[in-house]
């Protein structure tokens, strides 16, 4: 339960930030969309390595 408390805690503060942004018209300070889906690919890639290391160290 602890990943989607840390998970929904980010989600509310990515929104207030959001909205604070908004509400000062600035930009969203985000990537574009391939930036975004480069971030995941790194995430995804550093959880199969931990994943990798753990399979092979313990047999």
């Amino acid at each position: 339960m602890s990943f989607l408390k840390d998970a929904g805690m980010a989600l509310l503060g990515g929104w207030i930030i959001g909205v604070v942004f908004g509400w000062l018209n600035l930009p969203a300070p985000v990537p574009p969309l391939m930036g975004l889906i480069g971030a995941t690919g790194v995430l995804i890639g550093g959880y199969c390595y931990g994943l990798l290391v753990r399979i092979f160290t313990h047999s």
